[in-house]
C-alpha cells in the first residue's frame, strides 16, 4: 500500500502544491518544487537503442537533458507532438530530465487528506511511483512522486542517455 507521508505534504503540514498536466484523457499532478521551466516540444536527438519512452537529449544552455515522454511511459494517449506538446524540465535527484505531455493545466494545493492512497492492483501493475489520487470538482487528478518514477530501475537508461 501507498503511504502518504505527512512531511512530504509541504511545510508544516500546510498542502502539497502540484503542477498539473495531462496525458491523453487523463490529468496527473507532480510537486511543483521540482519543475525547473515548462517549454514547448522541440527537436531532440535519438539516442540509440533506448527504451521509446526516452525520445533522446536536447541541449538546453549547455547542459544535455535526457527527455522522457510520459504518454508512452504510462501508456496512455498517442504520442503525436503538436504546438501544444509540452515538456516540463525538473529538476530531480540532482539532474536535470524533461518529460513530454500532452499539456499543462493548473497549479493546485492539495490541502493535507485530500490526497487519497492508490488502490493496490496485481503485481502485474506497479504503483510505487503514485503518491495517490485527488478529487478536484468533477475530475480525478493522479498525484505522481516524480522522483521515484525517474530514479526506478527501468529508467535507469535515463542516467546512461545523459552520461
Amino acid at each position: 500500500m501507498n503511504d502518504i507521508d505527512p512531511d512530504r505534504q509541504g511545510a508544516g503540514g500546510a498542502g502539497r502544491e502540484c503542477l498539473t498536466f495531462t496525458l491523453g484523457s487523463e490529468e496527473y499532478a507532480i510537486d511543483i518544487l521540482r519543475v525547473q521551466e515548462i517549454r514547448g516540444y522541440e527537436r531532440v536527438t535519438r539516442i540509440a537503442n533506448a527504451p521509446d519512452f526516452i525520445k533522446g537529449v536536447i541541449n538546453l544552455r549547455g547542459e544535455i537533458v535526457p527527455i522522457v515522454d510520459l504518454r508512452l511511459k504510462f501508456g496512455v494517449g498517442t504520442a503525436q507532438y503538436t504546438p501544444m506538446t509540452v515538456v516540463i524540465i525538473l529538476n530531480v535527484v540532482g539532474r536535470v530530465i524533461g518529460i513530454v505531455v500532452d499539456g499543462v493545466s493548473d497549479v493546485l494545493r492539495f490541502a493535507p487528506g485530500e490526497i487519497r492512497p492508490a488502490p493496490e492492483f496485481s503485481s502485474a501493475l506497479d504503483t510505487r511511483h503514485l503518491v495517490g489520487l485527488a478529487t478536484v470538482g468533477e475530475r480525478m487528478v493522479i498525484v505522481v512522486d516524480i522522483e521515484k518514477l525517474i530514479t526506478r530501475a527501468d529508467m535507469a537508461l535515463v542516467e546512461e542517455a545523459a552520461a
